[in-house]
């Protein structure tokens, strides 16, 4: 079982890379003026090629919610750090683009530190479902870290506001997932029943929350800043709260503790050098490389053959 749960958010992930990839592609000759208008949404629904990214983003969310049915959230929500992994092989392989020594040691940093994380820490199963009053604790203490951070990133530098939203956004996407993982034992049990559940409104909420925070950290500041906290927020939320809500069983007697840290920081290290990657920055930024992308793709379109 513990494969299947592996297997799925390594899914989830490629499915997330190809979703960068696909909706960059389906946006990349909109309107300069369509920015953060519903203009840029209609021009994008009318592109095959973003619907697909649209519809692999609904597969990646099916196979999260999956994985965490049958894993834990201290397990599931780090492997999905290996999305930027994905995402740099696929522009080496399917686009061409030339990987230097930085998104190499990022991949290899970032594989490597995962996969000691995972077996150092042995994430063990917690109470399914938690008490109400951890629930309370740990939707208060989200909350207050969400408009925490929201406050500061309405004053600063560009790149603090950025980086501020971000790490607002990243709080309720794992806020979210530990709602996604009891809805989705809901849903198991039966689907019919799920409008009794708070935690499926607070699904919906935060995750709506999540996407228009992801949306104004974007257009706060610079790329590399608010991906970068997003990248690294997520999973370490997720943690402490798979840890603090669901009673996640860490290991960390002996040099467990120890190992699993350095395990955690060699993985941090190398998706923040990918975040900081122009190739992958540059793609979600819509800078030189975002630029050559729609031309790599027709050429290669143009040199696949047609059948007749």
């Amino acid at each position: 079982m513990k494969a299947l749960v592996y297997v799925l958010a390594l899914c989830a992930s490629l499915a997330n890379a190809l979703t960068s990839v696909f909706q960059r592609l389906g946006v990349e000759d909109a309107p300069a003026d369509a920015t953060l208008r519903l203009s840029l949404l209609s021009y994008a629904v009318r592109r095959r090629v973003w619907l697909l990214g649209f519809t692999l983003m609904i597969v990646s969310f099916v196979m999260q919610a999956v994985a965490l049915h049958f894993g834990r959230l201290s397990e599931v929500q780090p492997i999905l750090t290996t999305e930027l992994v994905f995402l740099a092989a696929i522009l080496s392989i399917w686009f061409g683009f030339r990987l230097g020594r930085r998104e190499w040691f990022g991949s290899l940093a970032v594989t490597a530190g995962l996969a000691g994380f995972l077996y150092f820490a042995h994430p063990e199963y917690g109470m399914i479902p938690p008490p109400l009053w951890r629930w309370a604790i740990a939707g208060a203490a989200c909350a207050a870290a969400i408009a925490g951070t929201i406050a500061l990133a309405l004053r600063g530098p560009r790149w603090w506001r950025a980086a501020m939203f971000g790490t607002s956004a990243a709080i309720s996407y794992a806020f979210t997932a530990a709602c996604t993982k009891v809805v989705s034992d809901y849903a198991a049990d039966d689907w019919t029943q799920l409008y009794r559940h708070w935690q499926t409104y607070a699904l919906a909420f935060f995750g709506a929350l999540a996407v228009f925070l992801t949306q104004n950290a974007m257009h706060a500041g610079p790329i590399v800043a608010s991906q970068s906290t997003l990248v690294l927020v997520d999973p370490l939320a997720s943690i402490l709260i798979g840890v603090g809500l669901f009673g996640d069983n860490l290991q960390t007697s002996g040099a467990h503790g120890p190992l699993e840290a350095l395990s955690l920081l060699v993985a941090f290290a190398g998706a923040f050098v990918l975040a900081h990657s122009p190739l992958i920055s540059g793609l979600r930024a819509g800078g030189e490389y975002s630029e050559s992308l729609s031309a790599k793709a027709r050429s290669r379109s143009a040199t696949v053959p047609h059948t007749s």
